[in-house]
């Protein structure tokens, strides 16, 4: 989102519906996956990463920014990325410190979050970093994913798929110390004048 965007309370737009497909292939890829069905898994995670890129440009060019999608598609984000790290911890196929790395981040983020809205503040603007960071992380899921199969396709996604993760849990909390340095500047400043 730019400066010159206009943020709309329309619910009924494109992106919104875009994003809300996203929050219904959650369910839909943690079944795939606990059932063993990884090529369809990877297909559904591929296009989960598209439509996060997707509905963002659709919300700019279309001028549909609209404070439900600024709600839904992060949601839909951390969503996806939650339940996809846990099933794929479950299966072994990613450590469980990394499920730990990206859930402890949410969660001082989600407390920053009651903290700014109980003083009156809103949620700060997403930072570039963060988006890459999800990116990052929604693209190293379905190659972490292919890194099982046989080589040579599983060995080229092992090492792409390990260089986005890192990258993305890197880039991660690195918006996430820029969101928590925002909220400090927010707090010590003066009163919203909305509240």
């Amino acid at each position: 989102m730019t400066q010159n965007d206009v943020v709309t309370s329309r619910v009924l737009t494109v992106p919104n519906l875009i994003s809300l497909v996203r929050l219904l292939l959650v369910p839909v890829f943690a079944w795939l996956i606990a059932t063993g069905r990884d090529a369809t898994a990877v297909l559904v995670l591929a296009v989960s990463g598209a439509s996060d890129w997707l509905d963002g440009v659709l919300a700019r060019r279309l001028g549909q920014v609209s404070r439900l999608g600024q709600l839904l598609d992060p949601a839909a984000d951390r969503l996806f990325i939650l339940v996809t790290l846990f099933a794929l911890a479950w299966r072994d196929v990613v450590p469980w410190w990394l499920l730990v790395a990206i859930v402890a981040r949410d969660v001082v983020l989600g407390v920053m979050l009651l903290v700014l809205a109980r003083a009156g503040w809103a949620p700060p603007p997403v930072h570039l970093a963060g988006k890459a960071g999800t990116f990052a992380l929604l693209y190293a899921f379905p190659l972490l994913l292919l890194a099982q199969w046989a080589a040579p396709v599983g060995t080229v996604a092992w090492v792409v798929g390990w260089a986005c993760a890192l990258w993305g849990v890197g880039l991660y909390w690195f918006a996430g110390v820029l969101y928590l340095m925002q909220a400090r500047r927010l707090l010590r400043g003066p009163v919203p004048e909305h509240r």
